[in-house]
């Protein structure tokens, strides 16, 4: 999720994972996947910027193994 302003200056919180593309005419219209569309303050670089932190905060979390009361994380499950 990428924490973003409307035009309007209304927070919003966006799905990263469903932008299907982004526009600047010249205001900055961000097209979802479910053929919403959302105006922004935010540039265009600055969108993409946040998806990509995004994206990376994500990867760089420890993956879980396992099922139920079991799960360990691989970071854990390197240690023993």
């Amino acid at each position: 999720m990428i924490r973003l302003t409307r035009i309007n200056r209304v927070p919003l919180v966006l799905n990263a994972d469903l932008i299907e593309h982004v526009e600047t005419t010249p205001d900055t219209v961000i097209a979802m996947t479910n053929g919403q569309k959302f105006m922004v303050m935010e540039s265009a670089d600055e969108v993409i910027d946040k998806v990509i932190e995004f994206r990376r905060a994500i990867a760089r979390l420890p993956e879980v193994v396992g099922t139920g009361d079991s799960q360990i994380s691989e970071q854990e499950d390197e240690q023993s």
